[in-house]
């Protein structure tokens, strides 16, 4: 979104004019890095407005991010913006909001100081209210942008800002595109719609996704097109090098699940499941390469016998041995309640007579955390808790390829210690989990199994 400018002669406009401009719908994510602002890093936990609201009684730690957040905004729109009227028009948006905001925030606090009132009971609504900021910005500020070049863009604005209703996530859209005429506006809707179901409660940062997927749904879409900064490859190019990885092309909804499951993101399970529900196909493409097909997702799926991806993803094996568990039902319900509890992704599960293993993707003071839980169910189990890197070969039907014979003998021959392995019924993937500084070797060895550099057709270029 922070390319917005380059985004004109590859993705908006292009080739396009007149009616070819219109007959689409944009749903836009935040600027790049305003959300880690506005909430909390993604990646590196770094804490943002809510993060230090929720932390902070004084007031002074989240009233600085905020005004930090508010001067980054200004930055990137005033980059992307070239008229001064332009630009001042955004500035007055960023102005509204993150004043409305800076006032709720400090009422919240004021009501707090007084014993009947709990802030806790408060914060969800907090976090819905400050993730909106972001999504509005970037839409109203790209479809500020466009109309400056001659297009009827028009902003579309789900995040509730200022409104007294509570509407369900379809009323909200309804009533968003109601009287909307595709034929001749060019809506650019917000990521973030606020609704009795509370997005970030049941999605967290996924929100903009699913809000894409239920709008492409609603509205009957014949595709659904979510454009990335890259290609759907093979594997990571700066894992495996560039000239060694492939376009995936086509492929399953079932393979999107397993790459969300890793990491990957290429589509929220929760929007998949929405799309793949309403019969609407899904293309994944390159931003800057409007010529190119990318990759489409869908029933069809791809090619049986063909890896489509190996991928990896650093977790923790949290391993559960309780030799009282054998032949007792329900021991496990404690445990997921625990992981559950401290927000962490279950990667993968396995279990034998007397052992539960959770391959975990979250910060290790949770783990911890959890473990202290289940100890107090469980005083006798001994927990451990373990860094390994996951590596996965995925792909829309493996059955004839012999997938966890050949990983295994790979990895041998690399000198890459299997510490587990597994493949399910559907053969859709094969997990193997091995020294966690070995990660990217076992990615390595095992792309080059599957997809050798000498098959390449056609390389799949980064941004």
């Amino acid at each position: 979104m922070s390319r917005a400018r380059e985004l004109l002669d590859s993705l908006y406009i292009g080739a396009r004019s007149g009616e070819a401009l219109y007959g689409r719908m944009f749903v836009v994510s935040a600027f790049g890095g305003i959300t880690n602002m506005l909430l909390e890093h993604k990646k590196s936990g770094k804490p943002g407005v809510y993060a230090q609201f929720a932390s902070d009684d004084s007031g002074a730690g989240w009233l600085d991010a905020l005004n930090d957040t508010a001067r980054e905004m200004c930055t990137i729109h005033g980059e992307i913006l070239d008229q001064a009227g332009d630009r001042e028009r955004a500035d007055a948006f960023v102005r509204d909001r993150i004043e409305g905001a800076r006032a709720c925030l400090i009422d919240l606090q004021r009501l707090g100081s007084y014993g009947h009132f709990r802030i806790d009971r408060q914060m969800q609504t907090v976090r819905e209210l400050l993730s909106g900021l972001g999504e509005a910005h970037s839409a109203f500020v790209t479809a500020l942008l466009l109309q400056r070049h001659g297009v009827n863009a028009r902003f579309v604005d789900l995040s509730g800002w200022r409104d007294e209703g509570n509407p369900t996530l379809a009323e909200r859209l309804d009533n968003a595109v109601d009287g909307i005429d595709l034929n001749s506006e060019l809506p650019i809707v917000t990521g973030y719609a606020q609704c009795t179901e509370g997005l970030m409660r049941e999605y967290d940062r996924g929100y903009s996704e699913v809000v894409f997927a239920h709008l492409a749904a609603r509205t009957q879409a014949c595709e659904a097109i979510i454009h990335k900064e890259f290609h759907l490859s093979s594997a990571d190019p700066r894992i495996v090098g560039l000239e060694n990885t492939v376009k995936i092309g086509r492929t399953s909804y079932d393979v999107a699940d397993q790459l969300s499951n890793m990491g990957m993101e290429a589509i929220h399970p929760n929007a998949a499941r929405v799309l793949r529900r309403a019969d609407v196909p899904l293309r994944v493409k390159h931003a800057f390469e409007p010529d190119d097909p990318g990759t489409l997702i869908g029933p069809e799926g791809g090619k049986a016998g063909r890896v489509d991806m190996v991928t990896g993803l650093g977790v923790h094996a949290f391993e559960v041995h309780e030799p009282d568990m054998v032949g007792v039902k329900g021991y496990d319900v404690c445990i997921l309640e625990a992981l559950t509890r401290h927000d962490l992704w279950i990667v993968s599960k396995h279990s034998n007579a007397n052992t539960i293993t959770h391959y975990l993707s979250g910060s290790l003071k949770a783990i911890r955390r959890a473990e202290q839980e289940v100890l107090k169910t469980y005083p006798n189990a001994e927990i451990t808790a373990r860094a390994l890197g996951m590596v996965s070969v995925i792909g829309a039907d493996l059955s004839d390829m012999a997938v966890l014979a050949r990983c295994l003998g790979t990895l041998e021959r690399e000198g890459i210690p299997t510490l587990a392995a597994q493949q399910g019924m559907r053969r859709v993937d094969v997990q193997l989990l091995v020294p966690r500084d070995m990660l990217n070797d076992a990615i390595r060895a095992l792309h080059a199994e599957f997809v050798p550099a000498q098959a390449v057709e056609v390389p799949a270029r980064a941004a």
